[in-house]
């Protein structure tokens, strides 16, 4: 599946319209001979299926080539830039997973109350609302007319401090990105997983354990939960495997320095290194994401353990 991804990008950054010549030399005149070097020099002279080969032949040594924009190996550019990719999604879909699974047993344990209509119109909002609007709502408003956040970066420019002063500072920049970013995610899980729970609520074993005297906390933690968890898992395992880039708008509207503003810049000065370095990485974080997705099934639900047996 992987080479398969890495087939398809290539070839797709490659007929993209645009020159990546004219995003290296600038927009001056130069020489037809430097045009020549340029293209000689990144290999970009050779017909497409040569092209593919070598990238396919330079992979399998673990080199991912040479970034035309930033004049350094991709590979420790992409790294260092999912790094604080990392940093911004990983809390903000922990938090999305945990509070939607809450509140959506709020909704469920009342449906149809004042608080279940509560959680299903936040949950609308924030399925609905685009995250580039949303962002640069919450800029005006906590950045420019309150004043009580930073509207960009990731980091104030405060030199060397110490290492709870840059801690406090990095959540200072993280709060409203991370809040454009786990709004959306909060509202999957909350619907999938109140969807999920209300089913359970309908099942025989659910009217047995209330027929026995179980109390209401008792029927829904111990039996209604684990056994609306396989869909709620699901979707959260599919969340982070999209962690890298599911934060392209918010990284471009709160100028995160992360891998999605990496992206859109490649993608203006047609770097194919680059963005096929952000494909490969893509596609093996969505697939380990998945198998950690099949395994958790396994913890979560005893059923699929006894089928496979006493060797599971």
């Amino acid at each position: 599946m992987v080479l398969a991804v890495v087939v398809v990008t290539f070839l797709l950054t490659h007929v993209i319209p645009g020159n990546p010549v004219q995003a290296i030399v600038g927009e001056f005149p130069v020489p037809p001979s430097y045009i020549a070097q340029v293209k000689h020099e990144f290999g970009l002279d050779q017909p497409l299926p040569m092209q593919l080969w070598l990238y396919l032949v330079s992979l399998g040594h673990g080199n991912l080539g040479f970034s035309f924009v930033n004049r350094e190996p991709v590979l420790p550019l992409i790294l260092q830039r999912a790094g604080r990719t990392l940093i911004l999604m990983i809390p903000a879909l922990t938090i999305a997973a945990v509070a939607g699974v809450l509140i959506a047993v709020l909704a469920a344990v009342r449906p149809g109350s004042v608080v279940d209509s509560g959680v299903t119109l936040i949950t609308l909002f924030g399925y609905s609302v685009p995250v580039f609007w949303l962002g640069q709502i919450l800029i005006l408003l906590f950045a420019v007319h309150l004043g009580w956040l930073p509207p960009q970066g990731m980091t104030s420019l405060i030199g060397s401090a110490p290492p709870v002063t840059a801690f406090l500072d990095l959540v200072q920049h993280w709060i409203l990105p991370g809040f454009a970013v786990s709004i959306y995610y909060l509202a999957v899980v909350a619907r999938i997983a109140r969807s999920s729970l209300l089913d359970s609520f309908r099942q025989d074993y659910v009217l047995t354990a209330r027929s026995i005297g179980l109390s209401s906390r008792r029927v829904m933690f111990r039996h209604v939960l684990p056994n609306a968890l396989i869909p709620v898992i699901t979707v959260i395992g599919y969340n982070f495997g999209y962690a890298l880039t599911g934060a392209i708008l918010a990284e471009t509207v709160f100028g995160w320095p992360g891998l999605g503003n990496l992206f859109i810049t490649s993608i203006a000065n047609r770097d194919y290194p680059v963005l096929e370095g952000i494909f490969l990485l893509s596609a093996i974080a969505v697939i380990v994401a998945n198998l950690a997705t099949d395994l958790t099934y396994f913890w979560a639900d005893p059923r699929l353990r006894r089928g496979m047996g006493p060797n599971a």
